[in-house]
């Protein structure tokens, strides 16, 4: 009668093995479809020789100086995320961040919006989550608080080195890759969100699971 049992009990954990392996195969195609969503090109070819006429003509009026860094990402896309302008406007571009593989935010697609001062290169952009981000660098409003788009000079509260805050060299490039960067590697020695970097130092499985449900629902956005 027992091995008989046993068998029944055999057979139930082979069929919820099989019923798991088919439910991770089916997100991950879920997932695989998302970032072939997400790999068009960041700017289309009329959207960059308009970009380009319009800064090279305010360059020569002296009126503006040239915001360089769409060509640059055009020429040198950065793998984990995608941008585009927001209608008509130059100085606002809609971005989607994925979340970093092997981190708690994979399979994540996170929008924001990266926005350009009228003296940009000289000041950086700001970048603000759309898509509700739980992490200690990011604010409740959404705002990312990294160094590379703090302005330049010295840090007032002596945190930061004036070399790893902002400068003109900086394109989009580098900071999408250091937001990408801050995603794999929480900062909560100056947290933003003062809750969640205490979340992450004192109750890890609790943040793991406010981040997986941030993540779940940045997928029913997307979809």
């Amino acid at each position: 009668m027992s091995s008989t049992r046993g068998a029944k009990g055999q057979k139930k954990t082979q069929r919820e093995r099989k019923e798991s392996a088919r439910e991770e195969t089916r997100e991950e195609e879920q997932t695989n479809k998302r970032r072939k969503k997400l790999r068009a090109p960041c700017f289309d070819l009329f959207l960059l020789n308009l970009f380009n006429l319009f800064f090279n003509h305010s360059q020569k009026k002296n009126t503006h100086p040239p915001l360089s860094s769409p060509p640059e990402l055009t020429k040198k896309p950065v793998d984990g995320f995608s941008a585009g302008l927001v209608g008509d406007s130059l100085f606002e571009w809609a971005v989607t961040v994925m979340g970093p593989p092997d981190t708690l935010y994979e399979g994540g697609f996170f929008n924001a919006r990266l926005t350009f001062p009228a003296d940009y290169p000289q000041s950086p952009p700001t970048c603000r989550f759309t898509s509700e981000v739980w992490h200690p660098n990011v604010y409740s409003d959404g705002r990312v608080c990294i160094s590379i788009l703090h302005n330049p000079g010295d840090d007032p509260m002596g945190y930061e080195r004036a070399s790893e805050r902002w400068s003109p060299v900086h394109t989009v490039e580098t900071i999408m890759l250091s937001i990408i960067s801050m995603l794999s590697s929480p900062n909560d020695e100056s947290p933003a969100n003062v809750d969640a970097a205490k979340e992450w130092r004192e109750d890890r499985e609790g943040f793991k699971k406010r981040v997986a449900r941030c993540v779940r629902r940045s997928q029913e956005e997307l979809s």
